[in-house]
């Protein structure tokens, strides 16, 4: 592209983009660090452990769970041996689909889960939305569904590539979709650890404090 041809940014323009990139940057990092200090997990794991507990029966197919928490297979994939390790999240054949796979939060993956959603939730709160007004939440909310439309098609292409340039890293994961191999009564527990995570919503059931040694059979709602 000709120089001539670029868009250069104004400086009010530059000011706007200096602003966001040092917020995203260090609001990203500082919840990352957060949940690193106080859970003993990054924000990505997190973020799968979420997108589990509100799954019916706490368990979702590879391929689904990729999408959910926009990562590539093949990151997922490494991400999920790794909750494995920890006995938080299991991986079985789907029924019918040998090809299929489908990963499960565990009673332990939960508890972890819910001990950790108070710490993150409030760091999201005092952080976020008790630094903005509701105007300019509902401003902010407006703005990443736009900028994240922008960008699904070339996210999309992206994790695609990232997946066929690491064909070996994507064992465990499915191309296709289909029933949860386990039942929801197999997968029976509490409901869902709602977070204050950007694309959840601000109403928290969170658990009984003492879930960090057990999955809770209620949940709590607080405001």
């Amino acid at each position: 592209m000709e120089t001539d041809d670029v868009r250069w940014l104004s400086e009010d323009e530059q000011e706007i983009w200096r602003a966001y990139m040092t917020a995203n940057v260090e609001f990203s990092a500082y919840i990352d660090r957060q949940l690193r200090r106080e859970s003993g997990m990054p924000m990505a794991y997190y973020e799968i452990l979420v997108r589990l507990s509100e799954a019916p029966g706490r368990c979702r197919r590879m391929s689904e769970l990729a999408e959910a928490s926009q990562s590539s297979r093949s990151r997922l994939s490494h991400a999920v041996s790794a909750l494995e390790k920890q006995g938080w999240v299991v991986r079985n054949p789907a029924d019918g689909d040998r090809r299929g796979w489908v990963a499960t939060l565990t009673d332990t993956g939960f508890a972890a889960l819910a001990a950790a959603a108070p710490g993150h939730v409030t760091a999201v709160r005092e952080h976020l939305f008790d630094v903005l007004t509701p105007a300019q939440l509902a401003v902010l909310r407006d703005i990443g569904r736009a900028i994240s439309a922008g960008l699904k098609t070339e996210c999309d292409e992206a994790r695609s590539e990232e997946d066929s340039a690491c064909p070996s890293a994507d064992a465990g994961t499915d191309p296709g979709t289909g029933a949860c191999p386990v039942t929801d009564a197999e997968c029976d527990g509490a409901g869902p650890v709602r977070t204050a995570t950007p694309r959840n919503r601000t109403d928290l059931d969170l658990p009984e404090p003492r879930a960090a040694q057990t999955a809770p059979a209620t949940a709590e709602t607080r405001g």
